[in-house]
C-alpha cells in the first residue's frame, strides 16, 4: 500500500466519519435552534467577512449577530441550492442521496430527499425537540413524489409553512402585473410610476373585492413612519404600493363594481404572489389560494411573520428548531417591500428588472431586507432588542438559543461581487460557486467576536444540530454520515483544525429513462442546471430544449449542450463554453482539486464526446484578495514540484475513496441495507396508491411497478454492508 493511501485512510476518518464530538458529561443543555438560510447568497456577497465589491448590500443586523458569535471563513457548501439542503438536513454528500442538483420538475423521487432518511427534525425528535420550516423546501417536488404536498411533514418536520412552487424556485414575474398590461409590459411585476412610463394614479383592487385610488404625493408626510397610510404612496409610484398590499394596481383608472375582467388574482409572481402551503402540527394541508393576502406577501416578510408566529407559542419546558429559509436572493430578482428601511429602495421603483445591472442593484436590497426581516425576526422572538438608533442589539448569553446563518450556496453568475469570478459562480465545484457565509452565535459561544478559519463542511451543521441537543449523530442514525463535529469550535477558541480535507460534489439528478435538462445559453456559456424554460429565462439565458422558441430548434428541443453548440456553430455563430455535468472538488488547507465531466462539442459529424478534466490549485482565504482557483491560477500538472505532487496525489485518492465510499443496495427502498419483506410490503403499498415515480422505482423509469417487485424478489435476504 502506498503512504498516501494510508494518510487517505486517515483523512476519511477525520474529515467523513467525525466520531464522538464530546462526552456525555459535558453535552450542553438542550438549546433553541433557529436556522436562517440565505438563498444564492456566496462569500462574495458578504462585507461582513471582509468582501463585497465595490458596492457590498449593508447588512447592519447580521454584523451585529457576528460580532456576538463566530465567523466561519473556510465553509464550503455543495454547488446548488437543492443538493446543499440534502446534505444539511441528512448530513450526507450527494452521491448517498442521488439529489445532485437543484431540483425539478422532470426530476424523479430517487433524487428526492427520501422519507427513509434520517432528517435533522427526527434526529432532534429523539429528544423531543419540536421542528418547523419556514419558507423554501426544495428537497422535494409533488410532482414525483407520493407524499404531494405533505413532503415536509414526512421528512420530519411538525410543522411547514412555505412555498411549494412547480419548480422548487420563484415563478417567473408575471409582467401583466395582474393582467392590467400585456405580456411584457411591466418587467418588475408592478405598475412604475409616469416617469418611468406607467402611472401616478390609479385603482387599487384587493381580493376580497374592495378598492382604493391611490395616487403619488411625491414626498412623505412629514413624521409619517411605518407603512404608508391609505390612499397616499409618498415617493413610491401608486402600483408598487398597491402591489405591496397585495393589491392590483389599474393605472390611470377609477374604481369599479365589480372590478374589470381583466383583473386576475390567479397570477403566481416570483417573490410576491406565491403557491403557500401550510403543513398543520394536525397533519391537515392547507393550499393557501393566491387570493389570500398571506399568499400575496413578499416571501421573505411572510416567513418571518410565520416563524415568529411559531415560535412565540412554543411551551418553554421543551426545545424547539425553526428554520427560516429566506428564497432570497434567488432569481428573479425584484424589489423588496418599499416599507423596508433600506437606502435607495424607493429609487429601485424605476428599474428595469431585465435588465442585468439592474438586478445586481436588485440583489443588494433583497440581501438588505433579509438582514431588515432578520432583525424582525429576533426582535419579536426575544432573542434581541432595538437600541436608542433603530439597530440591533443581540445579548446571546440572556438567551438559550443558538443562531445559525448560512448561504445555500456561490452566488448567480450575473450578480458575483469581485474579486470572484462570475464564470465559476453558482453550479460550479469553484471557491466562487461553493465559499459560503456561515455565522453561528449564542449562549455556547466562548469568547465572541472571533473567527474560525478551518474547513467546515455544510454537512457538519447536521452533526452541530445533533450536539446543541445532546444527540451524537454518528451513533443515533444507522447509516453513513459525512459530518464533522463543529461544537469544539464554539466552546475552544484554540480547537485545531478537525477537517483535514473537504468536499463538494454536483451533478444531474436521475429522471425517467436518463433523461435530464434542457440545453439553456447564458451569456457565453451553455448549461443543463437551469430545470425548464422559465427558470432558463428568469436567469437571462436562451432556451434549446423543448418549447425553445429559437427558429430552427425542433419542438422536441435538442438534448444536450453539445447538441445546442452544434446548431449554433451550424448557423454561424461563435460556440459558447459547456458547463460541466459532472463536478466534485476536494482542498485540504492549501491546496484544491477539481474534476469535471462534461459532453463537450467535438465536430458536426459527431458532436458529444465525454471528457474528464481534473485541474489543480492553490487557494488561500485572504482579505480582501483571495487566491481563487480561476482558470489562470491553474497549476500546470506536468510542472508540479514535489510538495505539490504530494498533495496532488493525496487529494486525488481523497476525492477516489470518498466517491468509493458510496454503498449500493439493490432492492433496499427503505435505506436499512436489508432486502426483506419490509421492502415488499412498502412497494405494494407504493405501487397500489400511486404507482407513479417512489424511492422503490428501482429501474428508474418513474414508475413504481411489477419490474421493481422482481428487483426485489431477486435480491431478497440480501445484507449490504454499509460504507463509511
Amino acid at each position: 500500500m502506498r503512504w498516501w493511501w494510508m494518510a487517505v485512510l486517515a483523512a476519511l476518518t477525520a474529515s467523513a466519519c467525525g466520531g464522538k464530538s464530546h462526552d456525555d458529561a459535558d453535552a450542553p443543555r438542550a438549546q433553541n435552534i433557529l436556522f436562517v438560510v440565505m438563498d444564492d447568497v456566496g462569500m462574495d456577497q458578504m462585507r461582513t467577512f471582509g468582501y463585497g465589491g465595490d458596492t457590498p448590500a449593508r447588512t447592519p443586523s447580521i454584523d451585529a449577530i457576528a460580532a456576538e458569535g463566530i465567523l466561519f471563513r473556510n465553509t464550503w457548501s455543495m454547488p446548488a441550492c437543492s443538493t446543499s439542503r440534502g446534505v444539511f438536513y441528512t448530513g450526507r454528500y450527494p452521491f448517498r442521496t442521488n439529489l445532485y442538483a437543484a431540483l425539478g420538475p422532470n426530476d424523479l423521487a430517487n433524487s428526492q430527499i427520501s422519507p427513509f432518511e434520517t432528517t435533522v427534525p427526527k434526529l432532534l425528535a429523539e429528544r423531543g425537540y419540536e421542528s418547523a420550516l419556514f419558507g423554501k423546501f426544495h428537497v422535494g417536488l409533488q410532482g414525483h413524489n407520493p407524499a404531494g404536498y405533505g413532503m415536509p411533514r414526512a421528512l420530519g418536520w411538525d410543522f411547514y409553512a412555505g412555498w411549494l412552487d412547480p419548480t422548487g424556485d420563484p415563478s417567473s414575474i408575471d409582467e401583466t402585473a395582474g393582467g392590467v398590461a400585456p405580456p411584457g409590459t411591466w418587467s418588475c411585476g408592478f405598475v412604475p410610476g409616469a416617469a418611468a412610463g406607467g402611472a401616478d394614479a390609479g385603482a387599487c383592487y384587493q381580493p376580497d373585492g374592495t378598492c382604493e385610488r391611490l395616487a403619488s404625493t411625491g414626498t412623505i408626510p412629514p413624521g409619517l413612519s411605518g407603512p404608508i397610510p391609505p390612499g397616499l404612496s409618498g415617493p413610491i409610484p401608486p402600483g408598487r404600493t398597491c402591489r405591496d398590499r397585495g393589491g392590483i394596481f389599474d393605472p390611470n383608472a377609477s374604481c369599479a363594481t365589480p372590478a374589470p375582467d381583466y383583473v386576475d388574482f390567479t397570477k403566481l409572481s416570483g417573490h410576491w404572489i406565491s403557491p403557500l402551503v401550510i403543513n398543520h402540527e394536525d397533519g391537515s394541508i392547507e393550499r393557501v389560494p393566491p387570493t389570500d393576502l398571506r399568499a400575496r406577501t413578499y416571501r421573505a416578510t411572510y416567513a418571518v411573520d410565520a416563524a415568529i408566529d411559531w415560535i412565540t407559542t412554543r411551551r418553554a419546558d421543551r426545545p424547539w428548531m425553526a428554520t427560516v429559509a429566506f428564497a432570497s436572493a434567488h432569481t428573479p430578482a425584484m424589489q423588496p417591500p418599499a416599507t423596508d428601511a433600506i437606502a435607495g429602495n424607493d429609487a429601485a421603483s424605476a428599474l428595469d428588472c431585465d435588465d442585468p445591472l439592474a438586478q445586481r442593484e436588485l440583489t443588494n436590497l433583497m440581501i438588505e431586507s433579509i438582514d431588515t426581516q432578520l432583525a424582525r425576526l429576533l426582535v419579536a422572538t426575544g432573542l434581541a432588542e432595538r437600541g436608542d438608533d433603530g439597530g440591533l442589539v443581540y445579548t446571546p448569553a440572556g438567551t438559550d438559543t443558538t443562531v445559525v446563518i448560512l448561504g445555500d450556496n456561490g452566488s448567480l453568475g450575473s450578480t458575483v461581487k469581485l474579486p470572484f469570478d462570475p464564470q465559476r459562480a453558482k453550479g460550479t465545484a469553484y471557491q466562487t460557486g461553493v465559499w459560503v457565509p456561515l455565522v453561528v452565535a449564542g449562549p455556547l459561544v466562548e469568547s465572541p467576536g472571533r473567527s474560525v478559519r478551518h474547513m467546515v463542511n455544510i454537512a457538519d451543521l447536521y452533526e452541530l444540530f445533533g450536539e446543541l441537543a445532546g444527540i451524537d449523530a454518528h451513533e443515533a442514525v444507522p447509516r453513513p454520515i459525512d459530518a464533522a463535529s463543529m461544537l469544539p469550535y464554539l466552546r475552544d477558541p484554540d480547537q485545531a483544525s478537525i477537517r483535514t480535507t473537504n468536499f463538494t460534489q454536483v451533478g444531474p439528478n436521475l429522471q425517467a429513462n436518463g433523461a435530464n435538462n434542457g440545453p439553456c445559453y447564458i451569456g457565453v456559456t451553455c448549461t443543463q442546471i437551469p430545470v425548464s424554460k422559465s427558470v432558463c429565462e428568469d436567469n437571462n439565458g436562451v432556451w434549446y430544449g423543448v418549447g425553445s422558441d429559437v427558429p430552427g430548434v425542433p419542438p422536441e428541443g435538442l438534448a444536450r449542450c453539445c447538441d445546442a453548440v452544434a446548431f449554433i456553430v451550424a448557423n454561424g455563430d461563435p460556440p459558447p463554453t459547456i458547463s460541466p455535468d459532472f463536478s466534485v472538488a476536494v482542498r485540504n488547507d492549501r491546496y484544491k482539486l477539481v474534476q469535471n465531466t462534461t459532453m463537450t462539442y467535438q465536430s458536426q459529424s459527431v458532436p458529444c464526446v465525454e471528457t474528464v478534466t481534473t485541474e489543480f490549485y492553490e487557494i488561500d482565504e485572504a482579505v480582501p484578495l483571495p487566491r481563487l482557483d480561476t482558470a489562470v491560477r491553474a497549476l500546470p500538472l506536468d510542472e508540479l514540484n514535489r510538495e505539490q505532487h504530494e498533495n496532488y496525489d493525496l487529494l486525488l485518492a481523497t476525492l477516489n475513496a470518498t466517491l468509493a465510499s458510496a454503498s449500493t443496495c439493490p432492492g433496499d427502498g427503505n435505506l436499512d441495507a436489508v432486502v426483506d419483506q419490509a421492502d415488499l410490503d412498502q412497494w405494494r403499498d407504493y405501487s397500489e396508491s400511486s404507482g407513479l415515480s417512489t424511492v422503490y422505482d428501482f429501474d428508474l423509469d418513474g414508475l413504481t411497478d411489477a419490474a421493481d417487485e422482481s428487483i426485489i424478489e431477486e435480491n431478497l435476504g440480501r445484507v449490504c454492508e454499509a460504507s463509511s
